[in-house]
């Protein structure tokens, strides 16, 4: 597939605010905010929030509440949803609740919306007790909460107080080629959510950019993908760390969640071949390594996709170790795209 390259990528963030072992969910959201600190000192361009309901060790329910903790202890990175699952929530609601957010951070909230609810039935129908939205909705209601955020018609009966005229950039996340499509048409940026189903990422981002329209919030195509991480020193200690990661993973495809697990050694090597194979394809846009190996890793997603900018999705355990883990993953992107000499 040939896609643009951009001069330089820039890094961002996804956290699901995962519980750790030993540690409790305040810790858990402190840590989030911190963590949001470290990457804004790095440069990071956002720090997105993720939503999911009734999921042992994972503490981002409530993701507006989340998106303002964060801006609230940051000063310039922007800060946002990654995304909000449309079918758990009236667009009106969104619309207020980021609508003031965007009153108290102007210029630093973004609008990432999902159209899969994120949830078992149980769950949905907790949410949206009234009505059980379905994903066939999901054009819809992106449309409605665009005409919420923007700035009031005369006339206008439904008006989101606060929302109207905040014009939060609304992003479309996915993991398969309706999301992509409907970024396109709608000339928003679009979010693939490859840190956990990368199978479909090149045919989905050059679906985007083969038929995006330009719109009044965008002009070119923005490509954003996550990227699971575990970086360090040396390959070995990195293997060991993302053993963390491989533990959670299993539990995801096992349904078998839990709070995110110390590192393992020798966790992959005692599994069965089709659960290591299993692991692998989930984690297949994953960087993990030394810092040579992570440079080299980046680099290679950005010549394949010509990703806008990289989500980073790390679960090490230790939270200084994932703080060293961004430090390297910012100096790994930095050499992989030194800056153009100067002419002398």
């Amino acid at each position: 597939m040939s896609t643009p390259r951009p001069i330089s990528p820039r890094l961002s963030m996804l956290d699901l605010v995962a519980v750790r072992q030993g540690s409790s969910v305040a810790d858990a959201l402190a840590l989030a905010r911190r963590t949001a600190q470290h990457a804004e000192s790095l440069g990071f361009v956002r720090y997105w929030l993720a939503e999911h309901h009734n999921i042992p060790g994972v503490a981002s329910s409530a993701t507006a509440v989340l998106v303002g903790h964060v801006a609230g202890g940051t000063e310039r990175i922007r800060v946002g949803s990654g995304g909000i699952m449309l079918p758990n929530h009236a667009p009106l609601v969104v619309a207020e609740a980021f609508g003031t957010l965007a009153e108290l951070y102007p210029g630093r909230i973004d609008l990432g919306l999902g159209r899969a609810p994120g949830t078992d039935g149980l769950t949905m129908r907790a949410l949206r007790r009234d009505r059980v939205e379905s994903e066939d909705d999901f054009p819809a209601d992106v449309a409605e909460l665009q005409r919420l955020l923007a700035p009031a018609q005369p006339g206008q009966r439904l008006v989101a107080l606060p929302g109207a005229g905040t014009e939060v950039p609304i992003w479309l996340l996915g993991s398969s080629l309706y999301s992509a499509r409907l970024a396109a048409e709608r000339g928003l940026p679009y979010a693939f959510a490859s840190h956990f189903a990368p199978r479909l990422l090149l045919q989905a981002v050059e679906l985007y950019r083969q038929n995006f329209k330009p719109s009044a919030q965008l002009d070119r195509p923005h490509v954003m993908i996550g990227v699971p991480l575990a970086a360090a020193p040396t390959d070995e200690e990195a293997e060991y760390l993302a053993s963390s990661q491989y533990q959670r993973v299993l539990g995801i495809l096992s349904n078998q969640r839990g709070l995110l697990p110390p590192p393992d050694a020798g966790f992959m090597e005692r599994l069965p071949a089709q659960h290591r194979a299993a692991i692998l394809d989930f984690l297949a846009a994953g960087v993990i390594g030394g810092p040579d190996v992570v440079r080299e890793g980046l680099l290679r997603l950005v010549e394949l996709t010509g990703a806008d900018e990289l989500m980073l999705v790390c679960d090490i355990h230790d939270p200084a170790l994932r703080l060293r883990a961004l430090d390297i993953a910012a100096q790994a992107l930095a050499d992989a795209f030194p800056p153009p000499a100067l002419a002398s």
